[in-house]
Order: structure tokens, then sequence, then C-alpha cells
């Protein structure tokens, strides 16, 4: 007896699972939020409904959002309900909490936490290219390096510790980099002579 297999049973064996996932993207903008969809479908086109991502700006209610399925997408102040209609304003930096989900959504979803860092880091960046500019004594200079390499470590610290969903830790580490970078900021980053910290004060 012989046994056949037909294209159409060998294409549904070999068809991928379902699995949703989800990445945030840079933008290097402080108005926007990059998610892209990094999801397997079984289908291709994909074949969903109701496509919905929830995002949680620090210190706001969820938003609702509809998705664009295989997709960039982009979210600023107005979407995400942190400013009115017309009033784009840069996003806070702090924890985000994202939810993507399709239909039936209580079984298939991604849940994700990142730590915003666009503002830091650029007045990170800032404080890096005056200290590059200003003629400051080479031992200044090199106190001033080892302090900005420690506040990048914080900066760092604090979005490893949210994509390990270790949000208090990250928190702690955010607040640490903003407290040593407006120091720095506040003593002309260091090209005074007498007002490099030597000691910061480790997370407990």
């Amino acid at each position: 007896m012989e046994f056949y297999s037909s294209p159409f049973l060998l294409k549904q064996k070999n068809m991928p699972s379902l699995n949703l996932d989800i990445l945030v993207v840079p933008t290097y903008n402080t108005l926007t939020l990059g998610v892209i969809d990094a999801s397997t479908y079984p289908t291709t086109p994909p074949s969903v409904t109701s496509p919905t991502i929830e995002i949680t700006p620090p210190g706001f209610n969820v938003a609702i959002i509809p998705f664009d399925v295989n997709n960039f997408n982009i979210f600023t102040s107005e979407n995400l309900g942190i400013s009115s209609t017309g009033a784009n304003q840069p996003l806070p930096d702090g924890v985000y909490h994202l939810k993507y989900s399709i239909a039936p959504a209580y079984a298939n979803f991604i849940e994700k936490s990142i730590m915003r860092t666009d503002q830091i880091q650029e007045r990170f960046d800032d404080a890096f290219m005056r200290l590059d500019m200003m003629e400051c004594d080479s031992a200044i200079r090199t106190q001033s390096k080892v302090e900005l390499n420690s506040i990048y470590f914080f900066i760092q610290g604090a979005i490893a510790a949210a994509n390990n969903c270790a949000i208090v830790n990250s928190n702690k580490l955010y607040k640490q980099a903003d407290r040593a970078l407006t120091n720095f900021m506040r003593n002309n980053c260091g090209c005074s002579g007498n007002n490099y910290i030597n000691n910061f004060n480790i997370i407990k």
C-alpha cells in the first residue's frame, strides 16, 4: 500500500508556529518611542485579529493602541496620552511596560519592560562634548572622564536591570546616574579643579 502526502498537507506541517515578540528600537529622538514587530506568524502575510499594544509610560496611565503587524511602529506623547493633540513633547525617561497581544488576548500576548534613557543620554552627550572642548588641566580632565565613565555605567546598569525585570534596581541606578550627572554639569564638567567627586554612593 502506498501513502500519498499532498503538497497542501506538507505545507501545513511545515508552517511556522505563532511566536509573538516585540523589540524597542532606538530612534535617537526624545520625542518618539519605536517598537518593531519581531513576531513569527503561521501565515504570510499575517492573518491576525485585533493586534493591540498596551504601553504604560512612567507616571501615566496605560495607553491602548492598535499595533501595525510586521512593521515599525512609532509612538509619541500624543498617542500615549501624555500630551494633548498637537502638543507633542519629549517622552519621559523611566521604566515603560509594554504588552502586545492578538485575539484571543488572554492566550496570545508578550510583555516586556524597558528603561528609556533618551533624555539623560542627551544630557550625557552634552557633558561629554563640553568636556572635550574645554581646556582643562590634564589631571582634572582625567578625573572628569572617570566620573563620566561611572555615570555611563549607571545608565547602562539601569537599562540592563529593566531588561531583566529588576525594576526597583533599575530606577535606583537611573536616579544615581541622574544625580551624578546633575552635579557634574553644575560644577562646570569638572574644570573648576576642586569639584571632583571622589566617592559614589553605592546602591544598597
